[in-house]
């Protein structure tokens, strides 16, 4: 068994990189920051610091806890001073040969039975763990941002992950509170991959002229959702969101599952990103966006095309063994905060009515983007 985790090693003090931070110092933990840019780790402890401020006018911590909390972060100049980490994790660019250069270096100052995590959403942790001195010691942890709001941590271990790391990483993870569900090394992992249609199905519907942004919006909210594909793409940055969507496609093979769209390539390239450039599906520097309910089977139906791609993407990765059904149903509900789990929403519509649905579809375009899984078809009998 491995000594238990105390002190943390965290590289990248972006938003991702200081939310882990801030979870694991108020958990108690000893915590190393580093960053090479110096303002990034300057900006990371001021808006910290702000947080902190809040969570006291709150009255959900207190001064004397706030000071224990910033007593835990220390900010390290260089990568040898994480020679004290039990554990190190990674949040810097979704870049393949940056980090895997990175884990070389590291491989060189951490101690020898040191875990080494990368918080990667999209790249083969079993790839990266090829780059490390000790691949047995390393794994995916993919929190989500924000990373002190969010519940769900994916965690991926390699193909060549040991059984005690992975056992010690979740023990750690529960230490903080978090909700961690284990995922197969495959593309998207868990939520990325299942959450595919829910923007996918959306643009197509919208570029076949079927609705506009706001009905296909109204048409999930009404059925449950908290927000739509389009107020959502917006919020997470269309760039971001069109280049998973693209990193996954690529990765499972093109697949036409996971196939792109135009018309969110054409948004990232005029820079209309969302909320954070002003602009994206909707206007924001002008009046707030104001969503009228929708009401009439077009809603229904649209509603219930890009429910049953979702349920048939949540059962084929269970098919698939990508994830135990409970992660599965934990990782959208906790991830993306669904209004229920995908495969419970599945049988309380009946695999029957899913099979048909999906058939339906594949014959009225003819698209391999349509197939349904095997499990749908061996469950609706």
């Amino acid at each position: 068994m491995m000594k238990k985790i105390d002190n943390i090693g965290i590289i990248g003090a972006g938003s991702m990189g200081a939310g882990i931070a801030q979870v694991a110092a108020m958990a108690g933990y000893t915590v190393y920051l580093y960053d090479q840019n110096k303002e990034t780790v300057k900006s990371a402890i001021d808006k910290l610091d702000a947080i902190l401020n809040r969570l006291i006018e709150k009255h959900r911590i207190s001064k004397e806890e706030k000071k224990q909390i910033l007593k835990c972060i220390t900010v390290i100049d260089q990568i040898s001073e994480f020679s004290k980490a039990d554990f190190v994790i990674e949040a810097i660019i979704e870049d393949l040969e940056i980090k895997k250069t990175l884990f070389k270096a590291l491989s060189q100052v951490i101690m020898k039975d040191c875990i080494l995590a990368t918080n990667t959403s999209s790249l083969s942790v079993t790839n990266l763990a090829s780059s490390f001195i000790d691949p047995r010691r390393f794994l995916g942890v993919h929190f989500f941002n924000p990373a002190p709001l969010m519940p769900l941590v994916e965690v991926i271990p390699a193909l060549q992950t040991d059984a005690t790391v992975l056992e010690n990483v979740i023990s750690m993870l529960n230490d903080w509170k978090k909700t961690p569900v284990i995922a197969k090394d495959t593309p998207g992992f868990i939520v990325n991959r299942i959450a595919r249609p829910f923007y996918g199905e959306a643009l197509r519907i919208y570029e076949e002229g079927i609705a506009d942004f706001h009905f296909i919006d109204e048409s999930l909210k009404q059925g449950g959702f908290r927000m739509g594909p389009f107020e959502l793409m917006d919020f997470i940055g269309n760039d971001v969101n069109y280049a998973v969507t693209k990193s996954v496609f690529e990765a499972f093979y093109f697949d036409p599952r996971y196939k792109p769209s135009f018309t969110q390539k054409q948004y990232a390239e005029a820079g209309w990103l969302g909320r954070k450039s002003g602009r994206g599906y909707y206007h924001y520097n002008d009046e707030p966006v104001k969503m009228e309910s929708v009401e009439n089977g077009k809603a229904k139906d649209i509603f219930e095309r890009i429910l049953v791609m979702l349920i048939n993407e949540a059962v084929d990765a269970l098919y698939l063994q990508i994830a135990s059904e409970q992660d599965i149903e934990l990782a959208m509900t906790k991830g993306v905060n669904y209004p229920k789990g995908l495969i419970s929403w599945g049988r309380e519509y009946g695999f029957d009515w899913c099979e048909k649905k999906l058939d339906a579809l594949y014959n009225q375009y003819h698209e391999d983007r349509y197939r349904c899984s095997p499990l749908i078809r061996k469950w609706s009998k």
